[in-house]
């Protein structure tokens, strides 16, 4: 099986905003090789450090906002 691993990128930035605190920084729970991926990506800050969580560029967190919606939030039916 192939993977996809823009889809992977996807999920995973809209997933840093289920753990988004300080304004702008997320739990860096994911694997190194899909963070290192947002990070070139221009996404999140250099995820090697030694804080526990990863700052999100000003353009990855509207990002992972937009994926979190359109991916996770429901959307109510329209009535007719």
């Amino acid at each position: 099986m192939e993977i996809d691993q823009d889809k992977i990128d996807e999920a995973v930035i809209a997933l840093l905003w289920l753990t988004l605190h300080d304004e702008n920084r997320a739990w860096k729970s994911f694997d190194w090789a899909t963070l290192e991926r947002l990070h070139e990506k221009g996404l999140i800050d250099n995820p090697v450090n030694k804080w526990k969580s990863v700052g999100l560029t000003k353009e990855g967190r509207h990002r992972s906002e937009e994926l979190f919606r359109k991916l996770f939030a429901q959307h109510p039916h329209s009535q007719e």
